[in-house]
């Protein structure tokens, strides 16, 4: 049995978790109170106001969802889906495919648009996807493809759901901390993210936040929340004023998540943003004088996700096995229609360093060479 005192740390270059300053573990070994004790309610008010300067939203529905990413994605599916809700999602990736299951479970009339994998979709074919399916409740679309690289604009997306009169939900869960997601701006109606990828926090949370207008068609519903657990109209009542018991609340996870929020802020979002993206070109140099190219289209990469071919002739996990073992570096593998194929490469939060780019890339060298 092995003793959790003895496991060794990381370099976390994957996919996610990502390195976690020693803050914000600090934070986690606070005491832990009852839910519902008055200083815990201070850091659930604080945690809500951090999450909305981040999201960059006045939205009032504002909390962090006790699960990670994929317990986002769910909780704003069953929140604003019912049955027989006729639902569009973009499938461009491994994440695209998974909202899509979420919502057909919900018993709602599903139909996709897909790209190839590593592209991203235009405000033209959106268009016309709502146009021949309409009406539509919702529209799904992944901001950061974790499986591919590929960082999916979403302002003139926007515009093409709204003219057509449907909501708009947006999985930020890669990209939040680490690159712009502009809620209100982008009128984006329902938005999820994790704290383990650009937040730096273990995993464990899911931020999510919903518009006056996503609000308003959770009111309206026919029928109860599918989940009882992520049920919005019951969550709301511990987050908010009333403080009404619903579950108990990972009380030291949110302790993780409140510092490192204080630690995005006192950086500043712009700076973060500044800060991914010169890493993402550092490796991105570093690689390509290797002959390592990146899959995803070249105007749409993502800063702090990079899917790459693996070098010709190489056996992709043997490397990855070889940088774990020998240099205490981790990255992922391909998934989908890149599995055994590639590489990639997280550059997110604590990880997004030149440190963490230049021993990457020393590390990379030395075992292809």
């Amino acid at each position: 049995m092995i003793d959790v005192a003895n496991i060794q740390p990381r370099m976390l270059m994957g996919p996610g978790p990502s390195d976690v300053n020693p803050r914000v573990l600090a934070a986690m070994a606070r005491p832990t109170v009852g839910h519902l004790d008055p200083q815990f309610l201070e850091v659930l008010n604080d945690t809500r106001d951090m999450l909305r300067m981040v999201f960059r939203t006045e939205n009032e529905l504002t909390l962090a969802v006790s699960g990670t990413g994929s317990a986002g994605m769910e909780t704003c599916v069953v929140n604003l889906v019912e049955p027989g809700d006729r639902v569009l999602v973009c499938v461009a990736g491994v994440f695209g495919t998974r909202m899509a299951e979420v919502a057909r479970r919900t018993g709602a009339e599903v139909v996709t648009i897909e790209r190839p994998w590593g592209q991203v979709f235009t405000a033209e074919e959106i268009a016309a996807a709502c146009e021949q399916h309409k009406p539509l409740k919702l529209v799904g679309i992944v901001h950061a493809e974790t499986s591919t690289g590929a960082a999916q604009p979403i302002p003139a997306v926007s515009e093409a759901v709204h003219a057509a009169g449907a909501l708009l939900l947006v999985d930020a869960v890669t990209s939040l901390g680490g690159m712009e997601v502009s809620v209100d701006d982008w009128r984006i109606d329902a938005c999820y993210s994790g704290t383990q990828k650009c937040l730096s926090c273990p995993p464990g949370l899911s931020p999510v936040t919903f518009s006056a207008a996503a609000e308003q068609a959770i009111a309206a519903r026919r029928t109860p929340v599918q989940s009882w657990y992520l049920d919005m109209t019951l969550v709301r009542k511990y987050w908010g004023s009333e403080r009404l018991y619903h579950h108990t609340a990972p009380v030291n996870m949110n302790y993780a998540l409140h510092e490192a929020l204080r630690m995005v802020l006192e950086e500043g979002l712009e700076a973060r943003w500044r800060r991914h993206t010169a890493a993402h070109e550092a490796l991105k140099t570093g690689l390509e004088r290797m002959g390592v190219r990146h899959l995803a289209a070249p105007e749409h990469l993502l800063p702090m996700l990079n899917a790459v071919a693996a070098a010709d002739g190489v056996d992709e996990a043997v490397v990855r096995k070889r940088l774990l073992d020998e240099y205490g570096i981790e990255i992922g593998g391909g998934l989908g229609a890149f599995k055994g194929k590639a590489w990639r490469i997280g550059l997110m939060g604590e990880s997004a360093t030149m440190r963490h780019v230049e021993a990457l890339l020393s590390a990379l060298r030395e075992i292809l060479t």
